[in-house]
């Protein structure tokens, strides 16, 4: 994902994976929404934003990929 210099706040987050949420894997959403209730570094949210954001327009290749970013992320 591209570098962004604004800071997302967890409420962002949230509503970006509630907009997602018919586009996602259930499992991953789940998993994400688990995540969002633990304390997360600003690393963390704003990665998992960017992962997010116009997920339901990318081709299934890039959510494929951008599914292993996240699974990757949710197990840090």
């Amino acid at each position: 994902m591209s570098t962004c210099k604004v800071d997302h706040s967890i409420e962002d987050v949230k509503q970006k994976l509630s907009d997602q949420k018919l586009f996602l894997p259930e499992s991953l959403w789940e998993k994400c929404s688990q995540f969002l209730t633990q304390s997360v570094s600003q690393t963390d949210l704003n990665e998992l934003f960017h992962l997010l954001k116009k997920y339901d327009l990318a081709p299934d290749e890039e959510k494929e990929l951008r599914n292993q970013k996240m699974y990757a992320l949710l197990e840090k």
